[in-house]
């Protein structure tokens, strides 16, 4: 597997937002109901690193396994309501065991629970990505899982490894940290192949990667298939993925100060070009808005949001968090980007500045028609 051109350690050094995935198998000792000792570790980590200024994402899973200890269930069932169920019941003791840990630390959680769809849908994408940035704002850690009552997808296919891929390109973290029962990614089973390697990195799009997962190998049967798809869907938007045991002492700490700990594996391109190629290259445009002289030049040489004050007319019928298409008086392309207003709206606040939209709308989304984050300039 080829891992020139290796970025090093020292990239999760200098990580300022993090995304930290914690597996079923370790927040639930293999099933045994919620490790309390464990997850107080990982909290204890975890407030380090805040206090370090380093802002934590947690994508956890675990509900199922508490559910059914709560019930006194000691088979996993088949069903899928009885899965839901299941859920359900141990999603509040999963969320009360993160309050009491992170409280110790003089710090408070939020329990967010997302859908697959949640980040698909645009308007939703946009809703929760403002969401979120706020209770990081606020100082305050969320604790996502997958709404398992309502989602069957997750209980099928186990599949927060994804979930957290994709809160770490909603909110362009620069790392996605994976803890799991196993010590990385290896060149082959090692339960098998006393000279299998771990992989120390490599690059996430590495077509070497899908031969380890392939002939029913530890890729497949222990699952890093899909943390291995995790990783690439993390380096869309330029985050590096580390994937290391979460039984090691002190693992989150020691990953973000350069300890070569599990695998590590890093997006073909920087961040910021990263996520403009996915954004453009994601969704569709539903509408067009034509830009004066002055908003054109801001855009193309200062990379800046769009105001409204830039716009001088809006085509199409989109809604909120839709893709929209700029383009100059001439009708040349400019831009693209993911629009916070609806086009009644927009059409409302043409040529407006933005210190007049509550008084327009009678509310303001946002101070920007296309927030420079979720703009690419063509």
């Amino acid at each position: 597997m080829a891992t020139d051109e290796r970025m090093g350690r020292g990239v999760l050094e200098g990580a300022k937002r993090v995304v930290v995935k914690i597996g079923s198998a370790l927040l639930t000792n293999d099933g045994r109901g919620l490790d309390d000792a464990a997850i107080g570790g990982w909290v204890d980590q975890m407030a380090e690193l805040h206090r370090r200024g380093v802002e934590v994402v947690l994508v956890s899973s675990g509900s199922i396994a508490e559910g059914m200890v709560r019930l006194g269930w000691h088979a996993r069932p088949t069903s899928v309501h009885e899965l839901q169920a299941a859920a359900a019941v141990g999603q509040s003791g999963l969320s009360r065991c993160y309050e009491t840990h992170f409280a110790r630390h003089g710090l408070r959680s939020a329990q967010v629970l997302l859908t697959h769809d949640d980040l698909s849908n645009r308007k939703r994408y946009l809703n929760a990505r403002s969401a979120l940035r706020t209770l990081v704002q606020l100082d305050v850690i969320p604790v996502i899982n997958e709404n398992d009552t309502v989602v069957t997808d997750e209980i099928r296919f186990g599949d927060n490894d994804t979930l957290g891929a994709l809160v770490a390109n909603l909110l362009e973290a620069d790392a996605l940290l994976i803890l799991t029962d196993q010590e990385g990614l290896f060149d082959a089973d090692p339960r098998h192949n006393a000279d299998a390697r771990l992989i120390d990195e490599a690059r996430a799009d590495d077509p070497g990667l899908d031969a380890v997962a392939g002939g029913g190998g530890l890729l497949g049967r222990g699952g890093m298939a899909t943390k291995l798809r995790a990783a690439r869907l993390a380096a869309r938007s330029g985050a590096v993925t580390a994937i290391a045991s979460g039984r090691q002492s002190a693992v989150l700490t020691r990953l973000l100060e350069g300890a070569s700990l599990g695998t590590l594996l890093y997006p073909d391109h920087a961040p910021l070009a990263a996520r403009k190629r996915w954004l453009a290259g994601q969704l569709q445009g539903r509408g067009t808005l034509t830009l004066d002289a002055g908003a054109v030049k801001v855009l193309r040489g200062q990379g800046s949001s769009l105001l409204p004050v830039g716009v001088k007319q809006v085509e199409g019928a989109f809604r909120r968090g839709d893709m929209v298409v700029c383009v100059d008086e001439r009708g040349v392309r400019v831009a693209k980007g993911l629009v916070n207003y609806s086009s009644a709206d927009a059409s409302r606040l043409v040529g407006q500045p933005s210190r007049r939209i509550a008084e327009i709308l009678g509310y303001m989304e946002a101070p920007e028609l296309i927030h420079r984050d979720n703009l690419v300039v063509i």
